[in-house]
């Protein structure tokens, strides 16, 4: 039995004991009235209320059981589903079922709490609804709508169906849960119902009350065995292409994704960093390749990149570009109107994906507290790479990751935006670094640490510590630090 049916019973039961009276939750009918308008006004009052609630068709006015025949309920239920999709706005998903009560045939009709509000009839001005008061169903007054607004929910990108009705069989191989289990550290349900419950819970799937469910786009998004199963999602997978030289006049390596993003993250973050070039140096006598661009920077780009999308921009995906000289990291989407490409390093966190954002820091494959970009500065100052290059366009937004080059050989850009970031990690690091030489912390356990990040404080500022810099790089930053009054 489908779980809001126990408990229509209950509650017909309930308004059925003496003293016998509707209660809000439930409208009694003897049939279907032939006034389509107060029935309109009912699914809008119930869709209203707080839980939803029943009409129950086969009772007369005075409490008494009429009882319905099978080609009744059919009839009944085909036309009050037609005007919960045609006649009210938005359109209501309602169940039924046909139940045998005291002897008598009685049919139950399931109208939900409505997620957006208020509901009311199509083609009629918002503050034309209903709602359910003292058992009856009247008009809503100025401030019980402005309370309803002010209690919907609007509809977010992660939460719409990325699926057409599928059975629990189907949303099971639809999704992998394994992958994130790993990444959770945490054993992985045994039972369908169990894996199920948590992909309900971690709001993967809707599940529908007459069984089954639906695949939401944060569900497609985050662990689809294949994504183009998922129209809204088909296009969204990561595609990394690898051109020869410095233009895109000639491709060596084209590659898409197909999984989704949480299940797949880690080998395509593995597969860029293969493709990449590496450098050798020695160590302990030893020949070792190390790879020029760090690898913590481009988990936090690409990662970025992934979650901070605009889904809504249809014919666009996250591309990952990578030339002899630079990588290029876009995504469908321009910067949130609170952000600005001068303040972005360090910035207080935002998302137009917050759903997505969260599962992702809980999967441990990002940070949700704004300190992605920091690290990945971080990393970038120390490998002595030139300043990370952000560019916002008409719809979408880059990140530019450049090859080892001399500060001579930057471009005048390049250059004053090196000293600018160079300048806001001391700012932002050297408070905590202050601080410990306040307290007489030993030079060697010094940290410069800001939102978790632990970075030894003689490779920020300091000209003698510079892993892969020139202290004549440096002197020339400071030369220009003090030029521009930083």
């Amino acid at each position: 039995m489908k779980p809001w049916v126990s408990k229509g019973i209950e509650l017909l039961a309930g308004s059925l004991e003496p003293p016998q009276q509707e209660p809000n939750e439930i409208d009694w009918k003897v049939a279907l009235s032939s006034d389509s308008r107060r029935l309109s006004e009912h699914l809008c009052a119930f869709a209203n209320y707080p839980g939803g609630g029943y009409l129950a068709f086969g009772i007369k006015s005075d409490a008494s059981l009429k009882g319905l025949t099978t080609a009744e309920m059919e009839r009944i239920s085909g036309q009050i589903a037609n005007l919960a999709r045609d006649g009210v706005e938005p359109p209501l998903q309602l169940d039924h079922e046909g139940i045998d009560f005291d002897g008598t045939h009685i049919l139950l009709v399931h109208i939900p709490e409505a997620p957006i509000k208020p509901v009311r009839r199509r083609g009629h001005a918002i503050d034309d609804t209903s709602i359910r008061s003292g058992g009856t169903t009247r008009r809503a007054s100025r401030q019980e709508i402005a309370f309803m607004m002010l209690h919907s929910e609007s509809p977010r990108w992660e939460n719409l169906h990325a699926s057409m009705l599928m059975s629990d069989e189907e949303l099971l191989g639809a999704l992998s849960i394994d992958p994130i289990f790993q990444m959770l550290d945490q054993p992985t349900p045994k039972s369908k119902k169990a894996r199920l419950v948590w992909m309900e819970d971690s709001s993967f799937i809707m599940r529908n009350p007459s069984g089954g469910g639906y695949v939401t786009n944060l569900g497609a998004i985050s662990a689809a065995n294949n994504l183009q199963a998922f129209p809204s999602v088909a296009n969204k997978s990561a595609r990394v292409i690898v051109y020869e030289g410095l233009n895109k006049i000639k491709t060596r390596t084209d590659v898409e994704g197909r999984f989704g993003y949480a299940i797949t993250f880690q080998n395509l973050l593995t597969f860029v960093c293969n493709i990449l070039p590496k450098s050798e140096v020695i160590k302990q006598a030893l020949r070792q390749e190390v790879p020029v661009y760090p690898e913590v920077a481009l988990r936090e780009l690409i990662a970025n990149a992934l979650i901070h999308q605009d889904f809504t921009i249809s014919g666009s995906r996250p591309l990952i570009e990578i030339y002899d000289d630079r990588i290029e990291i876009s995504n469908p989407g321009k910067l949130l109107p609170s952000k600005s490409i001068e303040r972005i390093i360090g910035t207080q966190p935002e998302s137009r994906n917050e759903k997505l954002a969260r599962a992702f820091r809980l999967y441990k494959i990002c940070e949700q507290r704004g300190s992605g970009l920091l690290r990945a500065a971080v990393e970038v100052e120390v490998f002595g790479l030139p300043p990370i290059r952000f560019e916002e366009e008409s719809n979408h937004f880059k990140v530019t990751l450049s090859s080892p080059r001399t500060f001579a050989q930057m471009s005048s850009p390049d250059r004053l935006n090196a000293c600018y970031q160079h300048a806001l990690l001391i700012v932002l690091l050297s408070f905590s670094h202050d601080k410990q030489v306040a307290e007489g912390a030993p030079q060697d356990a010094r940290k410069a640490t800001l939102n978790g990040i632990e970075v030894d404080s003689r490779s920020i500022g300091q000209e003698d510590y510079r892993p892969r810099k020139s202290r004549e790089r440096i002197s020339k930053i400071h030369r220009i630090h003090s030029r521009v009054g930083i």
